[in-house]
């Protein structure tokens, strides 16, 4: 068996949860004994391989292109959705023009302006960026879920939420959830190094790409009136270096951003901390949620999106609307023991290796269909 994995331009030049995930995945299908190749181009040979898996439905103007290319080959598509929803963040989470908009135009429309906004700005403009400023960006959402002949959703959430929103029935699909390494988020093998434990012992951490979405800006002010220490790890994204701005004007004593920590290098870090936050505006899962869980981290998480069939009651929930409801959370996780259940269900449900096993069910299952 062949397949080839396909994403957005910049899974690699801009990384985030999906860059981690396809890498992680790909590797141990590689491992299992079939080939796996990962591509962004948008319309590559597709001779040798047996089906093509889409990944990101959030960037049509990136996969539609994919999708079609692979229609041309006569290869069946699998879709993982990643399907994300920001209408609240775009009403509420944003200032500016860009928030008056947000509350007068349709939501679509605000993706399709993000869309024009990137292409002049950051010069991600290519063939497929015509194909949706033309066609319009939910028609061709729509269109990539019409052309899939099988989705693997992070959850049954997820999967309704895609039936109600493209009016889709009769669909084939199997929930493959997102899974951690058990081999670099192995509890008792991770060594802490001794400044890391003392920077990071019964700290706050938040492990994300620095971006509006992520949120982290209320975080600040939830905890600044806390006595706790809070540490900001990941990547500042390039249409976010205001919003940061906005950050470091918020930061007090009890915040530091710690820049870009190497994936490999985060166990110790989720080791040595207390708890973990994650106040997006929306999650499907949110990847580094299960990998601090694991390390017998608290989670804060947010309430919006499909998080809870990942963390069912072991999460403390909270509002990203609302730094008061950020801090109450926190406040509750700093001051309750880690719950070993939580860490079980990750181990036993939330695995690479679970992952890989319903992949691999799922492609033999399309060949058999579509042969």
């Amino acid at each position: 068996m062949r397949i080839l994995m396909q994403s957005r331009k910049t899974l690699f030049s801009v990384p985030g949860g999906d860059t981690v995930y396809i890498k992680e995945i790909s590797t141990k299908l590689n491992t299992s004994g079939i080939k796996v190749d990962v591509s962004e181009e948008l319309e590559p040979d597709l001779t040798d391989y047996d089906l093509v898996h889409i990944f990101n439905l959030a960037r049509p103007q990136d996969i539609y292109l994919q999708v079609l290319n692979a229609k041309k080959h006569n290869k069946p598509v699998i879709l993982t959705p990643i399907y994300i929803d920001f209408r609240e963040f775009e009403k509420f989470g944003t200032s500016g023009i860009r928030k008056l908009l947000a509350n007068i135009l349709p939501y679509h429309s605000i993706e399709y302006l993000k869309i024009l906004a990137r292409a002049i700005k950051n010069r991600e403009f290519h063939k497929g960026t015509v194909t949706v400023l033309l066609r319009g960006y939910f028609n061709l959402m729509k269109k990539v879920v019409d052309l899939t002949d099988f989705f693997f959703p992070n959850s049954e959430m997820e999967m309704e939420r895609l039936k109600r929103d493209f009016a889709i029935e009769n669909v084939k699909y199997t929930v493959v959830p997102n899974g951690i390494d058990t081999s670099l988020f192995d509890f008792n093998k991770v060594v802490v190094e001794i400044d890391v434990k003392k920077k990071l012992e019964n700290a706050i951490l938040c492990v994300s790409n620095i971006a509006a979405n992520k949120n982290q800006l209320n975080l600040v002010k939830a905890v600044k009136d806390l006595p706790y220490k809070l540490y900001l790890i990941g990547n500042i994204l390039p249409n976010h270096k205001s919003y940061f701005k906005k950050i470091k004007k918020e930061m007090g004593t009890n915040v530091e951003y710690l820049g870009h920590i190497p994936h490999e290098k985060l166990p110790q870090y989720y080791k040595a901390a207390k708890v973990h936050v994650l106040p997006s505006w929306f999650e499907t899962t949110g990847l580094v949620s299960l990998e601090a869980a694991v390390m017998k981290c608290n989670i804060v998480i947010t309430d919006k999106g499909y998080t809870r069939a990942y963390f069912k009651d072991y999460a403390y929930y909270c509002n990203p609307e609302d730094p008061d409801s950020i801090q109450s959370a926190i406040v509750e996780a700093f001051n309750t023991p880690f719950n070993e259940s939580l860490r079980d269900l990750i181990l036993n449900e939330f695995t690479n290796e679970k992952a890989v096993e319903k992949i691999l069910h799922g492609y033999e299952k399309v060949l058999r269909l579509t042969n």
